[in-house]
């Protein structure tokens, strides 16, 4: 095979309105067709669209690997969410992955079925007189972090806090300008310093949480280590919540944008896991996974992808590969096979996606029955999270 020179060319910075929308998937597919591995100066890494190639990358972990890459001193050990299983090669990652996978079985999450409800029911019941509310900030948002908490075992006082880390955390791309006054890590010390005093009051007073399960955890005869705890505390805080928030309000947007399968929802809910899926794929709420390094140079769509070159899989791209998805710019409630890339795929597929498609299930046709005419005001440019990690409105004001 013969091996082109690298494409020197820069990924375009985020868009800021859900109007501009369309162009980006356009600069997609168009990358799609012309340089499906391409090299981007800006961030220094190889950017991948197609959906094979996203697909290999995120299942051959051998050569593609998910390890921290500490930027600290030599031999010092990651923190935060990079000392989590999400930044972890096996067979580390299969321990790490092992101990709070109990907390996602099935059966585990079909037990938080009533509390979800009841949640979504009282938050819902709270906005239905309105006849107009914040989509966001009255429902799709404080759901998810309420569950969360509930399974973390901490106290919803701080529930503010939680999505601004939450929202800061996702929202820094490799080539932003930070405040240098602030610096890029305020919301992870804080979060570190919140999550430190819960392991005190934990190891003091242990529950029925899974923070304390965790910190009862033994792996090969070992505890896990401070740092370790409090990035699995950081990944599941921010996963848990930034996934499902998006997930719900860009189900909103792509109803309201195709009333035909919103109204066919109503007459056959039975189509809700599918509609669900199709959301998941036509506006995903995750765009990209976290980077891969690459372990021994390897040839990829007609590049030579060196030993140590970082490369980022965009899964909102793969999503809408021509060669996987017939007629692939129409949002289908019914499609199959649907094989979207959203949740990852191999072994770092999203642990907590059961539980994030549980609350779109049931939060979904709660807003469908019960707000009638739900529709999006469209009066002035809705603005979005676009930070090359996850994707959906800041705000979504509707009215029914």
């Amino acid at each position: 095979m013969q091996l082109t020179q690298p494409v020197v060319e820069e990924v375009p910075l985020p868009i800021a309105t859900l109007d501009q929308l369309p162009e980006r998937l356009a600069w997609f597919a168009e990358q799609r067709e012309q340089a499906p591995v391409l090299w981007d100066d800006a961030s220094g890494a190889w950017h991948l669209f197609q959906y094979d190639d996203v697909k290999r990358v995120l299942s051959d972990h051998p050569l593609f690997s998910s390890a921290s890459d500490s930027s600290g001193a030599p031999g010092e050990a990651p923190e935060g969410i990079a000392a989590s299983m999400i930044a972890t090669d096996p067979p580390r990652h299969r321990q790490l992955r092992g101990l709070v996978s109990q907390a996602f079985t099935p059966k585990a999450i079909k037990q938080l079925q009533l509390r979800i409800d009841a949640l979504a029911q009282e938050l819902l019941g709270a906005a239905a007189p309105c006849g107009a509310t914040e989509l966001i900030r009255d429902f799709a948002a404080p759901l998810p972090v309420a569950v969360i908490a509930a399974m973390l075992g901490v106290s919803l006082a701080r529930r503010d806090d939680f999505r601004r880390w939450s929202d800061q955390i996702v929202a820094v791309q490799p080539r932003e300008v930070i405040d240098p006054e602030r610096g890029p890590d305020w919301a992870v010390g804080e979060m570190t310093a919140y999550f430190r005093e819960v392991l005190v009051e934990r190891r003091r007073e242990p529950g029925d949480d899974l923070i304390s399960g965790l910190l009862a955890a033994e792996i090969d005869g070992r505890r896990l280590t401070e740092a370790e705890l409090i990035g699995f505390c950081q990944l599941l805080l921010v996963a848990g919540n930034e996934t499902t928030v998006n997930l719900i309000a860009n189900a909103v947007i792509c109803l309201d944008e195709h009333p035909a399968a919103a109204a066919r929802l109503r007459r056959e809910p039975e189509l809700m896991p599918s509609a669900i899926e199709e959301v998941l794929r036509f506006m995903p709420p995750v765009w990209m996974p976290s980077p891969r390094r690459v372990r021994s140079d390897v040839a990829l769509g007609g590049q030579r992808l060196r030993e140590g070159a970082m490369v980022f899989p965009w899964l909102v791209s793969a999503n809408r590969d021509e060669r996987q998805f017939p007629d692939l710019n129409r949002f289908d409630i019914t499609r199959k096979p649907n094989k979207h890339l959203t949740f990852g795929h191999g072994i770092h597929a999203c642990l907590g996606a059961p539980l994030a498609r549980l609350e779109a299930a049931i939060a979904l046709p709660l807003l469908l029955d019960q707000l009638s005419d739900l529709q999006v005001v469209r009066d002035a440019p809705i603005p979005v999270v676009d930070s090359g990690v996850v994707f959906g409105p800041k705000v979504l004001p509707v009215t029914f």
